[in-house]
């Protein structure tokens, strides 16, 4: 396979590369082919914000109510339990 070097990129194209690479789960450099792929073969273009907004949403809609914590109760939890070993009370 042949490598390429992009010279000279402002410095928010790069960020938005970055940005858009988190968003679907991959390294800049994964997420630069797929634009190259994309532009250049017609590949399926990446879900757009909205789009991936909309699909958590409907996620959270199907998982709503089975019980787990949210983060917040969880640390609370961590802190009261870290702090009864520390004292030895209850908090």
């Amino acid at each position: 396979m042949a490598a390429l070097t992009v010279r000279n990129l402002d410095d928010a194209v790069v960020r938005r590369l970055r940005i858009r690479a988190a968003e679907h789960g991959r390294s800049a450099e994964a997420e630069h082919r797929e634009i190259l792929k994309a532009v250049l073969i017609g590949a399926e273009p990446p879900p757009t914000r909205q789009q991936v907004a909309e699909r958590l949403a409907e996620f959270r809609r199907r998982t709503a109510g089975r019980g787990t914590s949210s983060s917040l109760d969880l640390l609370a939890e961590t802190r009261a339990e870290r702090l009864q070993s520390l004292t030895g009370t209850e908090p």
